[in-house]
């Protein structure tokens, strides 16, 4: 005699896995949908500590020129500061951002820098030497 599962056996199994899976597949999406936030915040938050850490070189120098340029040159979102009293482009980030309209990517126009994730955006603007706004998916 053959061992085996029945017809009944296999069919249970299935709808088991068919429920499991109709759980775990939007749990996987809003997971994903965080991280892409997630990002977004960890970028926003280096932009801001380099904006502040090359401002405070420039004082120090004795320059007081300001910050009015993060893309100045280069591919990709946040490359350069636009130049000092010296003619200097410092890096703003070590890795440029990817930029796009895509989520999870960034875009700018003029000194107005948008972050995309599922479902709408973030603009923030650089002024006065800083990268100013709020964004409801940041948690702002």
């Amino acid at each position: 005699m053959k061992k085996a599962f029945t017809i009944l056996e296999l069919t249970f199994v299935i709808v088991v896995i068919g429920i499991l899976s109709a759980i775990a597949i939007p749990k996987f999406s809003a997971t994903r949908d965080d991280a892409m936030v997630s990002k977004g915040i960890s970028t926003l938050a280096a932009v801001r500590n380099s904006i502040a850490i090359e401002k405070q070189k420039r004082i120090l120098r004795g320059d007081f020129t300001a910050i009015t340029n993060l893309n100045n040159g280069g591919t990709g979102m946040f490359t350069k500061f636009n130049d000092d009293a010296q003619g200097n482009a410092n890096d703003v980030l070590e890795y440029p951002v990817k930029s796009g309209s895509n989520p999870g990517e960034w875009s700018s126009t003029g000194t107005t820098y948008t972050f995309y994730y599922q479902g709408g955006s973030c603009s923030f603007a650089l002024t006065n030497n800083r990268l100013t706004g709020t964004c409801t998916a940041f948690g702002d």
